[in-house]
């Protein structure tokens, strides 16, 4: 899957979890496209990492916050920011399957 809008960035916490972190501001026209590409990056994590996702303090391998936002702006803007933080094994296959940098 190769990514169109989504261009993460990456940081990394004292304990090896890492977060990456994405954001794209489009018109209403390419809300779709975006919520397909978010949503094959969450596909994607749910199917490597099966039922494991829950927020890293209670266990988990990987964890998603995704917001929405709209300006109201005419014509409109649409910001949707998705973060993924995840283990160290989880961001290494991340990074490997999205192309991204270490």
């Amino acid at each position: 899957m190769s990514l169109q809008f989504l261009d993460f960035d990456y940081s990394e916490d004292g304990q090896g979890c890492g977060t990456f972190e994405a954001m794209a501001s489009v018109r209403p026209a390419q809300v779709a496209a975006v919520r397909a590409e978010i949503a094959g990056v969450l596909d994607w994590a749910e199917s490597t990492f099966p039922g494991q996702r829950a927020a890293l303090d209670e266990g988990g391998e990987w964890d998603v916050d995704l917001q929405e936002h709209n300006d109201g702006a005419s014509p409109p803007w649409h910001e949707l920011t998705l973060s993924i933080s995840g283990s160290t094994s989880f961001c290494a296959a991340f990074r490997q399957r999205f192309g991204l940098a270490g």
